[in-house]
């Protein structure tokens, strides 16, 4: 009877735990502006003197489909073959991405941009925050 009891006040932890999870995640104006980095969940990070911060919003249970906001200092990188789609909409800064053919295509605060898996090019941005939502097919 004991273990009935606490096998059913698992289950409901369990689910009440699970419904907890599964809310909209909301970010403000006001939120964007930087409070959402201090937000449980967020990453900070610091490579090569470059801080990067990152709040995932939502994350597919098949991995493959991600949202968020994003915000990095000046950096500039090279892509042999861009590893995910991405959809990027800018909040603040500005980045210039050259395409392995030349083009240049200059996105700033207030525009919406896509990269598709395997673009090749250069990246460069003296900073930016942007909200961002990728896709990569889950590898089976």
């Amino acid at each position: 009877m004991l273990r009935s009891i606490l096998m059913i006040a698992a289950m409901a932890l369990a689910t009440e735990a699970s419904a907890q999870a599964l809310q909209p995640v909301k970010i403000s104006p006001a939120d964007a502006a930087g409070p959402v980095f201090q937000r449980e969940g967020a990453q900070v990070r610091t490579r090569n003197g470059n801080t990067t911060k990152d709040f995932e919003m939502l994350h597919s249970t098949d991995k493959g489909f991600s949202a968020g906001i994003y915000e990095a200092g000046a950096s500039s990188h090279d892509f042999e073959s861009y590893r995910e789609d991405e959809f990027m909409y800018f909040l603040k800064g500005s980045v210039t991405l050259t395409s392995k053919d030349g083009a240049v295509t200059k996105i700033v605060a207030g525009d919406a941009v896509t990269l598709p898996k395997g673009w090749a090019g250069r990246w460069e941005t003296e900073g930016y925050t942007k909200y961002y939502v990728t896709y990569d097919a889950p590898k089976k």
